[in-house]
């Protein structure tokens, strides 16, 4: 008897990027099982049922290392942290998967969730009850008083949304062991944070090295890896040097803290995404032209150092932070790989190695799955176009022709619009304060004038 599987799928004609940087070939792909245990020539007879890829890419299914799966783009921190109930929050979110799905995600990251609802959402998905991608996850991320990113909307102790402060070394320590318990697969930390008054470019760092390396020491003995939302030189630099395994953002590095990025080989997720679409298509929401440039000088003052970093063998991967109202599901996951060629130069082969092979990291996979090369788990995607030429093919949904998953091809139903639940989105009487002035402006009324008649 031969010990050769019986293949069950074979992707027939199409270009092979294989996810490792490799110049695209011609190749036919035999799945067996949940592998993929052959690409070659001309395998097209081995397959029991086949898909003509001919004029297609066929590539390894995207990894998102940087998605909120349970905030349901929030249009703010009060939406998000008053506005969401854990059992319908668990539900929606389970809903929103299937749009990563249909956008060619294969797998995913959620670093922190409301409720710690992602534990249970991934336990869900690799049970096979919510049909949904591969995900890791975190818990609730640890804080400090200083309150992250959501400033005074965190309390200055106990949980809030995402979010869980600790005060003292015993609360770091029995707040890392406790999630651990629970299931997370990552440790994430909030390390920067605005402030008011703040004269840094970037973030506040909220934590100090010391806390931060108990954070670290404390996960490690217990397995599990820590991540860090890093906007600033000094937190970048601290969280390297701490043991981090993995750092958010890592933008406005100074040389001390590229010297300790690559020192360390810290994998860097950019996540420029949200700031991309901010800055080219802000307008189009109603944001000012500040806030545009501001976003836009974040990534162009930060692409530099991250290409040094990058070139110095750091591994840099690709994260969107879908989930909010710029970066909603299924519509930008392809986008930081067009950011990552325009911004910090790299080709496109090397943007999606960053999308897949290299973020294969995230989700601990490592080796296993983002290729597609024989022994790898079947992830797969087939696309129309030529994706190595022009990686915002991807973002074209009716480009993405085929979705296989763990070796079986996912049906992906209708997306259909939805309608949100009572309560779920804040109620406004408007978007501005009705003074007179706004009312004399709308009506033409001219008050000057009026009281000159008056006076008259």
């Amino acid at each position: 008897m031969s010990d050769i599987p019986e293949p069950s799928l074979t992707i027939t004609g199409g270009n092979v990027v294989d996810g490792l940087g490799r110049a695209p070939f011609k190749a036919d792909v035999v799945i067996s099982g949940q592998r993929i245990i052959a690409v070659e020539a001309n395998a097209a007879t081995r397959g029991s049922r086949q898909i003509d890829a001919t004029g297609m890419t066929v590539m390894p299914g995207l990894i998102d290392a940087h998605c909120h799966i349970s905030f349901d783009e929030p249009n703010s921190n009060d939406e998000l942290f008053f506005h969401r109930r854990e059992g319908l929050a668990a539900i929606i979110a389970a809903a929103n998967v299937t749009k990563l799905l249909a956008a060619g995600v294969t797998g995913f990251f959620d670093a922190d969730s409301l409720y710690e609802i992602g534990v249970d959402l991934r336990d869900a998905i690799e049970a096979g009850i919510v049909p949904g991608p591969r995900m890791r996850t975190g818990g609730n991320a640890l804080l400090t008083s200083v309150g992250g990113t959501a400033g005074r909307l965190i309390p200055d102790e106990g949980r809030r949304g995402y979010g869980k402060v600790v005060n003292s070394r015993d609360e770091i320590v029995a707040e890392v062991r406790r999630q651990i318990k629970n299931g997370v697969d990552w440790i994430k930390v909030h390390v920067t944070g605005p402030t008011p008054r703040q004269k840094i470019k970037g973030e506040v760092q909220v934590w100090s090295l010391e806390e931060l390396r108990l954070v670290c020491d404390t996960a490690h003995e217990l397995g599990t890896p820590v991540v860090g939302h890093c906007r600033g030189a000094s937190s970048t630099r601290d969280a390297a040097l701490a043991g981090f395994d993995m750092i958010l953002h890592a933008t406005y590095m100074d040389e001390a803290a590229l010297e300790a990025v690559v020192e360390h080989c810290v994998p860097i997720v950019p996540t420029f995404t949200f700031q991309a679409n901010l800055a080219e298509y802000g307008a189009a929401i109603g944001a000012s032209e500040e806030i545009r440039e501001l976003f836009q000088k974040e990534i162009t003052e930060s692409a530099a150092m991250l290409k040094k970093a990058y070139d110095a063998g750091v591994p840099m991967l690709c994260g969107t932070e879908s989930g909010f109202p710029l970066t909603p599901y299924g519509d930008w996951h392809y986008r930081e790989l067009e950011v990552f060629v325009r911004d910090l130069g790299l080709t496109p082969l090397q943007a999606i190695t960053a999308a897949t092979s290299a973020n294969a990291f995230a989700l601990g996979l490592e080796g296993e799955t983002g290729a597609i090369e024989a022994g790898r788990l079947a992830d797969v995607i087939v696309v129309d176009g030529d994706v190595a030429r022009d990686v915002s093919l991807l973002g074209e949904r009716d480009r993405i022709r085929h979705v296989i998953l763990d070796g079986s091809e996912v049906t992906i139903p209708p997306l259909v619009a939805r309608r949100d639940p009572p309560g779920w989105r804040p109620s406004n009487y408007g978007s501005r304060v009705l003074t007179r002035a706004v009312v004399d402006n709308i009506t033409g009324r001219n008050p000057k004038s009026h009281q000159a008649k008056s006076a008259g």
